[in-house]
Protein backbone atom coordinates (compact mmCIF):
# COMPACT_ATOMS: atom_id res chain seq x y z
CA UNK A 1 0.00 0.00 0.00
CA UNK A 2 2.75 2.76 0.71
CA UNK A 3 4.76 1.40 -1.94
CA UNK A 4 1.60 2.14 -4.41
CA UNK A 5 1.21 5.37 -2.72
CA UNK A 6 4.77 6.48 -2.94
CA UNK A 7 5.03 5.85 -7.27
CA UNK A 8 1.72 7.21 -7.44
CA UNK A 9 2.66 10.06 -5.75
CA UNK A 10 5.99 10.22 -7.93
CA UNK A 11 4.11 10.37 -11.08
CA UNK A 12 1.76 13.23 -10.09
CA UNK A 13 5.26 14.92 -9.20
CA UNK A 14 6.43 14.23 -12.55
CA UNK A 15 3.19 15.30 -14.08
CA UNK A 16 3.34 18.55 -12.57
CA UNK A 17 7.09 18.95 -13.44
CA UNK A 18 6.67 18.43 -17.02
CA UNK A 19 4.00 21.15 -17.33
CA UNK A 20 5.28 23.28 -15.50
CA UNK A 21 8.26 23.36 -17.87
CA UNK A 22 6.22 23.78 -20.83
CA UNK A 23 4.69 26.48 -19.47
CA UNK A 24 8.05 28.13 -18.42
CA UNK A 25 9.70 27.13 -21.42
CA UNK A 26 7.03 29.30 -23.47
CA UNK A 27 7.26 31.96 -20.90
CA UNK A 28 10.98 32.41 -21.98
CA UNK A 29 10.30 32.24 -25.63
CA UNK A 30 7.21 35.03 -25.28
CA UNK A 31 9.70 37.50 -23.34
CA UNK A 32 11.60 39.21 -25.22
CA UNK A 33 8.20 40.06 -27.26
CA UNK A 34 7.10 39.72 -30.90
CA UNK A 35 5.89 36.60 -30.82
CA UNK A 36 2.30 34.78 -32.28
CA UNK A 37 0.33 31.48 -32.19
CA UNK A 38 1.73 29.97 -35.83
CA UNK A 39 1.29 26.12 -37.45
CA UNK A 40 3.41 25.27 -39.65
CA UNK A 41 3.39 22.49 -42.21
CA UNK A 42 7.01 22.23 -43.60
CA UNK A 43 7.21 20.37 -47.58
CA UNK A 44 3.59 20.91 -48.13
CA UNK A 45 2.20 19.69 -51.06
CA UNK A 46 1.57 22.14 -53.72
CA UNK A 47 -2.03 20.57 -54.85
CA UNK A 48 -3.60 17.67 -52.59
CA UNK A 49 -4.34 14.86 -54.86
CA UNK A 50 -8.10 13.90 -55.09
CA UNK A 51 -8.68 11.44 -51.35
CA UNK A 52 -5.67 12.87 -49.86
CA UNK A 53 -6.08 14.02 -46.80
CA UNK A 54 -5.20 18.18 -46.41
CA UNK A 55 -5.05 18.17 -42.48
CA UNK A 56 -2.17 16.23 -42.51
CA UNK A 57 1.50 17.33 -41.74
CA UNK A 58 0.92 20.55 -39.24
CA UNK A 59 2.94 21.57 -36.50
CA UNK A 60 1.08 24.13 -34.05
CA UNK A 61 3.95 26.36 -32.49
CA UNK A 62 4.94 29.95 -31.32
CA UNK A 63 6.78 31.96 -33.88
CA UNK A 64 9.12 34.95 -32.95
CA UNK A 65 10.71 37.90 -34.54
CA UNK A 66 14.60 37.94 -34.03
CA UNK A 67 16.28 40.48 -36.75
CA UNK A 68 15.41 39.40 -39.79
CA UNK A 69 14.88 35.91 -38.64
CA UNK A 70 11.64 33.84 -37.64
CA UNK A 71 12.16 31.29 -35.32
CA UNK A 72 9.64 28.70 -34.73
CA UNK A 73 9.10 26.50 -31.64
CA UNK A 74 6.87 23.61 -31.70
CA UNK A 75 4.39 23.87 -28.69
CA UNK A 76 4.57 20.75 -27.16
CA UNK A 77 8.73 20.23 -26.89
CA UNK A 78 11.17 20.55 -24.43
CA UNK A 79 13.98 22.06 -26.64
CA UNK A 80 15.05 25.45 -25.75
CA UNK A 81 16.22 25.78 -29.71
CA UNK A 82 13.55 27.17 -32.59
CA UNK A 83 12.74 24.09 -34.72
CA UNK A 84 12.88 26.41 -37.82
CA UNK A 85 14.65 29.67 -38.78
CA UNK A 86 12.96 31.14 -41.41
CA UNK A 87 15.44 34.21 -43.37
CA UNK A 88 13.53 37.42 -43.99
CA UNK A 89 15.25 36.92 -47.58
CA UNK A 90 14.72 33.86 -48.45
CA UNK A 91 10.94 33.95 -48.12
CA UNK A 92 8.66 34.22 -50.97
CA UNK A 93 4.72 34.76 -50.52
CA UNK A 94 3.11 32.33 -52.77
CA UNK A 95 -0.60 32.96 -52.01
CA UNK A 96 -2.88 32.85 -48.93
CA UNK A 97 -6.03 30.92 -48.79
CA UNK A 98 -8.14 29.56 -45.77
CA UNK A 99 -8.29 25.99 -44.33
CA UNK A 100 -9.91 23.14 -46.16
CA UNK A 101 -11.89 20.31 -45.46
CA UNK A 102 -9.91 18.98 -42.78
CA UNK A 103 -7.32 21.41 -42.38
CA UNK A 104 -9.98 23.23 -40.14
CA UNK A 105 -9.52 20.57 -37.58
CA UNK A 106 -6.36 20.88 -37.43
CA UNK A 107 -5.52 24.77 -37.27
CA UNK A 108 -6.92 27.44 -35.11
CA UNK A 109 -10.44 28.69 -35.92
CA UNK A 110 -9.79 31.87 -37.23
CA UNK A 111 -6.19 30.96 -39.02
CA UNK A 112 -5.53 32.23 -42.44
CA UNK A 113 -2.99 29.88 -44.45
CA UNK A 114 0.06 31.67 -46.30
CA UNK A 115 1.84 29.83 -49.01
CA UNK A 116 5.47 30.00 -49.01
CA UNK A 117 8.46 29.32 -51.03
CA UNK A 118 12.02 29.26 -48.57
CA UNK A 119 15.14 28.38 -50.27
CA UNK A 120 13.36 26.23 -52.72
CA UNK A 121 11.45 24.40 -49.92
CA UNK A 122 7.32 24.36 -50.18
CA UNK A 123 5.85 25.90 -46.36
CA UNK A 124 3.16 26.80 -45.03
CA UNK A 125 1.95 29.01 -42.61
CA UNK A 126 -1.35 29.25 -40.21
CA UNK A 127 -1.96 32.37 -38.53
CA UNK A 128 -4.78 34.83 -37.48
CA UNK A 129 -5.66 37.90 -39.12
CA UNK A 130 -3.85 40.06 -37.35
CA UNK A 131 -0.70 37.94 -37.05
CA UNK A 132 -1.02 37.60 -40.93
CA UNK A 133 -0.51 41.64 -40.82
CA UNK A 134 2.48 41.97 -38.80
CA UNK A 135 3.83 39.12 -40.48
CA UNK A 136 3.68 40.92 -44.04
CA UNK A 137 4.33 44.06 -42.99
CA UNK A 138 7.36 42.96 -41.71
CA UNK A 139 8.32 41.23 -44.82
CA UNK A 140 7.74 44.24 -46.72
CA UNK A 141 9.56 46.04 -44.46
CA UNK A 142 13.11 44.53 -45.42
CA UNK A 143 16.56 46.43 -45.27
CA UNK A 144 17.19 48.20 -48.99
CA UNK A 145 18.80 46.33 -51.00
CA UNK A 146 17.05 42.95 -50.06
CA UNK A 147 14.41 41.39 -52.15
CA UNK A 148 11.30 40.52 -51.19
CA UNK A 149 8.25 38.85 -53.36
CA UNK A 150 5.28 38.99 -51.30
CA UNK A 151 2.62 38.14 -53.94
Amino acid sequence: MVLALTVCGLVVLLVVVGLFVFGLRRRLIQRSGGTFDCSLRWDAPEKPEKGEENGKGWGYGVARYNGDRIEWYRVFSYSPRPRRVLERSAIEVAGRRTPDGEEELALLSDAVILACLHRGTRLELAMSEDALTGFLAWLEAAPPGQRVNVA
